[in-house]
Parts: C-alpha cells; structure tokens; sequence
C-alpha cells in the first residue's frame, strides 16, 4: 500500500529531471547561437595586404576590439631578399582626431607558424576611426604601413544584456510553474490512490498528460 502511494511521485522525479535537462540544453544552444552578437568573432580583418616596406612585403589582419585590440602581422621578403633574425615589428595606434598621443606597443614573434609573423595587442578607449602605424626595423632596412580601422565592441551594453536574458528568464518561469503545477496533481493522484488502497480497492494507474 505505501509502495503504491509513493511510485507517483518518483515517476515525477524521473519526468522532472528529463525535462529539466531538455530546458537547459535549448538555453545552452541558444546562448551560443547568440555569442556572435556579444563579441568581435571569427577570422581578424586584413588591413594591410602584401605592402611594400623597405626590403619586406607587409600583410596586417586584426581583432580590433574595444578596449584591448590584437594584431597579427606576417613580414615577407621582396624577391631576391631575406627576412633577418634581428627583424622587429611595433604597433602604433591613434585616434585620427587626434585627441591622444600616439601610443606605440611592441609585438612578440609567433613561433607556431611556418612564416615570419608577429602578434600584439593596443589599446582603443573609444569607438572612433583609428590611425594604425606598422613599424619594421632590422639591419637590412624596414619602414612603416600605415592603415585604419574603427574598434567595434565587444559586448552589446548592460541594457542590451537584461534584453536579451528576458526571454530566457520568463520560459524558465514557465517551465518552473508548469512543474509544480504536475506535482500538485500527482501528489493529488497519489493520495487517492493511497486512500483506495486503504478501503480495499485497487484503482488503475493514470497516464500523466
């Protein structure tokens, strides 16, 4: 008899738990169908293609992030040229206004890749168009390549934010309602199968909708 009372509710648990794992699996998939929208994703944009700079071709790709932007930049040699060990590259960025100093960031080298490429990092405080100066230095000559690029953000805005999380945040409401909802009716359905049972008459299982 108490076995009898006590299996609607476990059947509960188990519809509860799988349901709950289906929610949070369409939230998850949601999420990151919506991460192209909070920041700059994908491959960098080319600023710069095959530029002539002394002794050296001169090719600049990259993330121009509000706040931190990163560069990747890959030194080529002209024809009949090689690209020396002693080989330095430096970022310089300023806003075109001209409201800043130029500020001038050193590079690393990227010993991962086949080619001879440098990234780094500058820094853009505003959302405005950017003048990016390239500067290569060795002993066999260099120059600079000069570009531009406008910083794009990398999130949508605290507003944009809440926005965004309230749908999220009312079908979960839902969800959670919906729930204790069915649980009142199985411990509901329970009990009467409990008080049945107790008056000596067995009453058939019912299907939960």
């Amino acid at each position: 008899m108490s076995c009898q009372g006590k299996r609607p509710v476990v059947e509960g648990r188990k519809l509860d738990r799988k349901m709950l794992s289906r929610f949070c699996a369409v939230v998850a998939f949601c999420f990151f169908l919506a991460l192209p929208a909070w920041a700059h994703l994908g491959p960098p944009i080319q600023i710069v293609q095959n530029q002539k700079d002394g002794p050296f071709l001169v090719s600049v790709w990259t993330h121009p992030d509000l706040g931190t932007g990163t560069f990747f930049v890959v030194v080529d040699p002209v024809p009949g040229k090689i690209v020396p060990k002693d080989v330095k590259v430096r970022i310089a960025v300023q806003p075109v206004s001209g409201r800043l100093h130029e500020a001038i960031y050193d590079t690393w080298p990227d010993e991962a890749t086949d080619h001879v490429q440098f990234n780094g990092e500058a820094k853009f405080d505003a959302q405005e168009l950017w003048r990016v100066r390239v500067i290569v230095q060795s002993s066999i000559g260099g120059g600079d390549v000069l570009s531009r690029v406008e910083p794009t953000p990398t999130t949508l805005g605290q507003l944009h934010v809440i926005l965004w999380s309230f749908p999220f945040f009312f079908f979960g409401f839902l969800w959670f309602r919906g729930m204790s909802q069915r649980r009142k009716r199985m411990r509901k359905r329970a009990a009467a199968r409990a008080a049945t049972a107790a008056a000596g008459v067995t009453v058939p299982e019912q299907v939960n909708s």
